[in-house]
C-alpha cells in the first residue's frame, strides 16, 4: 500500500504563488507516474498536471501551463506543484495521485491512478 499525503494549500491572492507538497509512504519503489488534480464546487475533478517517475517526462493542462510547474525528489518520496501567477478561478481542492505501473509515462484520467491523497483546499481571492 502507499499512502499519500498533500499539504501547502491556503489562502492567496490573485497573482500570488504558492507550493503544494505530496508526501508518499509505504510501498514507495511501487510508485510511478504522479499527478495533480483538482475540484471545484459542483465540478467534476480535473486535471491539472502529471509527472514520471523518472521526472523527465510532464504534461500540463492548458489552463495552467507556463504558470504551474510540477516536479518531485524521489530521495524524499516527495512531489511538489509550483503555482505563480494565481487567478480566482484556480480555487479548489487540489489532489494528489500515483500509479503503480510505469506505463504509459504520463496519464490524464483520474480512474487510471491507484492512490490519492485526502486534498488540500487552494483559495484565490480577487
Amino acid at each position: 500500500q502507499v499512502q499519500v499525503v498533500e499539504s501547502g494549500g491556503g489562502l492567496v491572492q490573485a497573482g500570488g504563488s504558492l507550493r503544494l507538497s505530496c508526501a508518499a509512504s509505504g510501498r514507495t519503489g511501487s510508485t510511478y507516474t504522479m499527478a495533480w488534480f483538482r475540484q471545484a464546487p459542483g465540478k467534476e475533478r480535473e486535471f491539472v498536471a502529471t509527472i514520471s517517475r523518472s521526472g523527465l517526462t510532464t504534461l500540463y493542462a492548458d489552463s495552467v501551463k507556463d504558470r504551474f510547474t510540477i516536479s518531485r525528489d524521489n530521495a524524499k518520496n516527495t512531489v511538489y506543484l509550483q503555482m505563480n501567477s494565481l487567478k480566482p478561478e484556480d480555487s479548489a481542492v487540489y489532489y494528489c495521485a500515483a500509479r503503480s505501473v510505469a506505463r504509459p509515462l504520463v496519464v490524464t484520467t483520474t480512474a487510471e491512478y491507484d492512490y490519492w491523497g485526502q486534498g488540500t483546499q487552494v483559495t484565490v481571492s480577487s
